[in-house]
Order: structure tokens, then C-alpha cells, then sequence
């Protein structure tokens, strides 16, 4: 089961989650939905404020985002012109059987109670349609992301994505692994901002959110790969597990 806490921490942070928080390749995404046609119907499940389902849409898709967070869901709508968020979760999803083409998850697989989602996920999905949740990873054989890291105490690093996920149960296909390779461009503020939208520091005690901005700190000044810079390039490995409802 998921935390509660964790879970519906970010609707505090929406605005900068959605300022903040990096991108999909297209690529990935395009790789994600591949054998589908244009316009495909696709259900974003966990859809925070918008930021897969503005690049679904930029392909030409129909999307319907989904979200459990009130805060999220606000953010959404304004950051995304023309969407209706639906109140719900993974595990319920206020949609008729049959629904999608295609159902995606961006960052937010690992909140699902698992088999509850795949059983919804598959009622939602037509025969041969498509579930593939993606992550986001930063790309820690990078000296200084690796104690970034370490320092934020953040956990979606490649090795446990790939290892923990992947299996959606006996209603899918065998799943296939998609690894994509960008980068993003920001200041040390605003790296240290886009932490701040994380859910280890959302709901840490003020001691421990300043103990990591301390550090944070110490980092870009006395990194030799950061000290001294007014941006950096952030590296991310974003991997898309896909699957065909059987």
C-alpha cells in the first residue's frame, strides 16, 4: 500500500513541481505509444500537474488526465488549456471499461497499490492496447548527481527503477524496456527548488529540509564540476516499460 502522506504532499508544490520538474523526450513518449494510431485515447493515471499529459497532447492524442491530488488537479487545468482532470486514483478510475487505447503513468507508477492498478488498468485498456508507465531518472554514473542524491535522500535512481517494475501481472503481455538519454537546463536555485518538490522533503521536519539545503549548498560552491556556474545540465535516463493488454 502507498503513503497517504507521501502520496498527497505535492498539491502544496504544484506550481513549482510543474515549473521545476523535467520533461519527456519526445521519443520516449513517441516509443511509449508506438503501433498506435493518431489520435489514440490516452489515460493518464497520477497525472500531477500536466507535464506527460501536455506531451501526449502535443502529439496529436486525446488525453484524459487523472488525479488524486486537489491541488494537482488545479495546477493542471491552468497550466493545460482545454483539459478536465477527473478525480481519481490507479485503483479507481471513474471511466468504462474499455475506455483507453493506451494508459500511462509518469513518475507515478510506484505509488500504485499494485495489483488493485493492474486489475482497474486492464479494465480501462481495450484488447492489444498499451500500459506504460515512465520515469525520469537522474543519471547518477555523474559524480555530482550521484551526491546530489545522496543528499536529498532521493530514490528513483535507474538501478531501482529497472529492478523493482516491470512485472504488470497475468492481464499484459510480456513487458518491453525503452531507455532514453536528456538533459535539462537550470540554475543552482532553481535545482535546489525543483527538490523542494520532492516528497522526502515535503514532509521532512524543518531540521532535516535545512540540513539538506546546507548541504545542497556546499555542493554547487565547492563541486569543482558546479562551483562557480550560473546553470548546470542536469542528466536524466528516462525509462518507458510497456506492455500490451493480452
Amino acid at each position: 500500500m502507498t503513503d497517504p502522506t507521501h502520496d498527497l504532499s505535492f498539491g502544496a508544490a504544484a506550481s513549482d513541481y510543474d515549473r521545476f520538474r523535467p520533461r519527456y523526450p519526445e521519443r520516449a513518449v513517441r516509443w511509449a505509444l508506438d503501433g498506435l494510431g493518431v489520435p489514440a485515447r490516452v489515460v493518464d493515471l497520477g497525472a500531477g500537474t500536466g507535464i506527460l499529459t501536455r506531451a501526449v497532447l502535443a502529439l496529436g492524442h486525446e488525453v484524459q488526465p487523472v488525479e488524486p491530488d486537489p491541488g494537482m488537479r488545479a495546477q493542471l487545468e491552468v497550466a493545460t488549456p482545454g483539459s478536465t482532470t477527473l478525480a481519481g486514483s490507479a485503483e479507481s478510475v471513474p471511466l468504462p471499461d474499455g475506455a483507453a487505447d493506451a494508459v500511462l503513468a509518469g513518475q507515478a507508477y510506484h505509488w500504485f497499490d499494485k495489483d488493485r492498478a493492474h486489475a482497474e488498468i486492464a479494465r480501462l485498456l481495450r484488447p492489444g492496447g498499451t500500459f506504460a508507465p515512465i520515469w525520469n531518472t537522474r543519471d547518477e554514473r555523474v559524480d555530482w548527481v550521484a551526491e546530489l542524491s545522496r543528499i536529498a535522500h532521493l530514490g528513483d535512481n535507474a538501478g531501482s527503477v529497472v529492478e523493482k517494475y516491470g512485472d504488470f501481472g497475468s492481464a499484459f503481455e510480456p513487458t518491453e524496456l525503452g531507455e532514453f538519454a536528456h538533459t535539462t537546463t537550470l540554475t543552482p536555485d532553481e535545482v535546489v527548488a525543483m527538490l523542494h518538490t520532492r516528497s522526502y522533503w515535503l514532509t521532512a521536519s524543518i531540521d532535516e529540509q535545512d540540513r539538506i539545503d546546507r548541504e545542497l549548498g556546499k555542493l554547487f560552491t565547492s563541486h569543482p564540476d558546479l562551483a562557480g556556474r550560473e546553470s548546470v545540465e542536469l542528466p536524466y535516463r528516462t525509462f518507458v516499460f510497456r506492455a500490451r493488454r493480452r
